[in-house]
């Protein structure tokens, strides 16, 4: 797919209208000691990056920063930064893109769906017992693939190949677990 300036404008204006409201909503509710320099980007920059990266389907986030946002969108996203502090940028935003997604990116159901998980490793197996990333939160799982440590990510998407809705789970939850759960389903 490729994205006009108009429509990168487009995702960006509603990104930073929604990363407005949620700077608001927890506001009240931070923990710890709030930086005093605020970051070159803002939160809606790096999340707009990172939906037209997924939308424009580049395999490589290095290559698509470096050689097209840096290159060719400089006239949008002027304050760009080194491709890691970007990197580090983006791990701060998780949480506000994974609902802004769930909020505002799923398709609609169009009669025919299809539901498939995928396997979204911590580490290689060698380094499973010295691994402390997510260290009683992520599990051992089995996959089409092999063995993995890590979380499983569950899809229902359209026919067109819009995502319906997504789940997170631990590793070694079965495939077919979240079927059984409403929540995941309620808009198909």
């Amino acid at each position: 797919m490729y994205f006009t300036q108009d429509k990168i404008t487009e995702i960006f204006y509603i990104t930073d209208e929604f990363c407005t409201e949620f700077q608001k909503s927890i506001q009240g509710h931070l923990l710890g000691i709030t930086a005093k320099k605020k970051p070159k980007m803002a939160h809606s920059e790096i999340i707009t990056i990172l939906i037209i990266f997924h939308g424009m389907q580049h395999k490589n986030l290095k290559h698509f920063y470096l050689h097209y946002v840096q290159k060719h969108l400089t006239h949008l996203f002027p304050n760009t930064v080194s491709y890691n502090r970007f990197v580090e940028l983006s791990q701060q935003v998780v949480l506000p893109m994974t609902l802004f997604l769930k909020m505002q990116c799923l398709g609609d159901c169009t009669g025919i769906t299809y539901v498939d998980s995928t396997s979204i490793r911590v580490c290689k197996n060698k380094r499973i017992k010295s691994s402390k990333v997510f260290k009683g939160i992520a599990t051992v799982g089995k996959s089409t693939m092999g063995w993995f440590y890590g979380f499983k990510l569950h899809l229902i998407v359209n026919e067109k190949g819009d995502v319906l809705n997504f789940i997170i789970k631990q590793g070694n939850v079965d495939d077919r677990n979240p079927l059984n759960d409403p929540k995941f389903l309620e808009k198909n």
